[in-house]
């Protein structure tokens, strides 16, 4: 399997890989001038994110934060009582998340590295979060995606993901002429419905827009990204006293 999908990788142009270590460096050079106006190096955590809490659909546990870039969504949920893993590929990326959570007070467990294969605990997490990292990988490798997902997700465990939009942002165009063209045009965009198909062995919670937020707002949000939060089904039937309590 590694090496069909070392294959695959290589269909694409050096200069398109986005997600593995070799492109550390276009992602530090990417986060290296921080007066940039892109719009996620605020210091807010996402409005979903934010809603998810707020309306009790998760709750404090342990999470990861899956490309967490300046960690501004790994600290919001470290600030809040989660035992946080936050990875990403760029040193400068997790250097400044690492002085931004030193700045909040918050405490969270930053790698450098690639989450693929990163020796993380399997089954530890209650909660995956990932905020711009499933766009940038080449259609092949939602299979390690979601094998990454099974890995260390714990059984009804969540898994959110904000995404491209197929109608806002990223290349809508069919997997098939991304190979051909060898490029991912800065990343994928996804329509619900494919996300749907994608975590069609997950449970959804909540699948919509992110809602755009003006710029004094406490959290991020920009509608040109869909918001999604699953569930990860347990394996194991509810017990009688959790049945006679649903009564």
């Amino acid at each position: 399997m590694d090496d069909v999908m070392g294959l695959l990788d290589r269909l694409f142009a050096a200069e398109a890989d986005r997600w593995t270590e070799n492109a550390a460096p276009w992602w530090d050079r990417f986060y290296d001038d921080r007066s940039k106006a892109v719009p996620f190096f605020v210091s807010k955590p996402d409005e979903s994110l934010v809603s998810y809490l707020d309306r009790g659909l998760l709750v404090p546990g342990r999470a990861l934060d899956l490309g967490c870039g300046p960690g501004r969504n790994a600290i919001h949920l470290a600030l809040l009582g989660f035992e946080v893993d936050a990875v990403d590929l760029s040193p400068t990326a997790v250097a400044w998340a690492e002085e931004r959570a030193g700045q909040a007070g918050a405490r969270v467990r930053f790698h450098c590295g690639d989450a693929f294969t990163a020796t993380f605990p399997p089954g530890r997490y209650d909660l995956i979060y990932d905020s711009g990292m499933l766009h940038h990988l080449p259609p092949h490798r939602r299979v390690s995606y979601l094998s990454l997902l099974n890995r260390l997700l714990a059984p009804g465990g969540h898994f959110a993901v904000n995404c491209f939009s197929g109608e806002e942002m990223g290349s809508p165009a069919p997997d098939e002429t991304l190979y051909r063209e060898g490029a991912l045009h800065g990343g994928l965009a996804y329509t619900a419905e494919e996300l749907r198909w994608i975590f069609s062995d997950y449970v959804e919670v909540e699948l919509r827009q992110m809602r755009a937020q003006p710029p004094d707002a406490p959290v991020f949000g920009v509608p040109s990204l869909l918001a999604a939060l699953f569930r990860r089904p347990s394996p194991y039937p509810p017990s009688l006293a959790q049945r006679k309590e649903r009564r």
